[in-house]
């Protein structure tokens, strides 16, 4: 079962890895992500982050859509972490069980506008999550879940 899909240009650090994993009582955390897959280095950095008692598996996006169309992760308390607004449409339009997305925090750029303290998002991410909500997925901002979930579409 999926208990968040949400997205952190960080992946898995503390706020993520304890904060949301055990807001959500999860049993498992999916990175997603087509770089990490083949980096070392983050890899076991993640794998330090994780909480005791947690699995953690990390995979490229299109191996991602396809263990949990099988149904692989079905057994689990799933929250899923993507590093873009962009991997979170692929796995959106390619996993039909994902019905919202949680923005936690992505870059600063200069190709960015700031929507709230720690999401920036080019005009291109703005299109899609704009064409997420209109699909009818929830998109809310939220840094942590004592914090109040703000809808996307009153920031956009």
């Amino acid at each position: 079962m999926i208990k968040k899909l949400r997205v952190d240009h960080r992946l898995l650090h503390g706020q993520v890895a304890f904060s949301w994993t055990s807001a959500l009582n999860a049993d498992c955390i999916l990175i997603a992500n087509d770089s990490v897959v083949n980096d070392e280095l983050r890899k076991t950095t993640m794998k330090m982050a994780k909480p005791n008692g947690v699995k953690l598996v990390i995979k490229n996006i299109a191996d991602s859509i396809q263990a949990i169309n099988s149904g692989k992760t079905d057994k689990y308390k799933l929250f899923i972490v993507v590093e873009s607004i962009k991997d979170a449409q692929k796995l959106i339009n390619g996993v039909d069980q994902i019905k919202s997305l949680n923005l936690g925090g992505t870059k600063a750029t200069e190709q960015t506008r700031n929507i709230s303290k720690a999401m920036n998002i080019t005009n291109e991410e703005e299109t899609i999550l704009k064409d997420l909500v209109n699909k009818g997925v929830d998109v809310t901002i939220q840094m942590v879940p004592e914090d109040t979930a703000i809808p996307v579409e009153k920031v956009l």
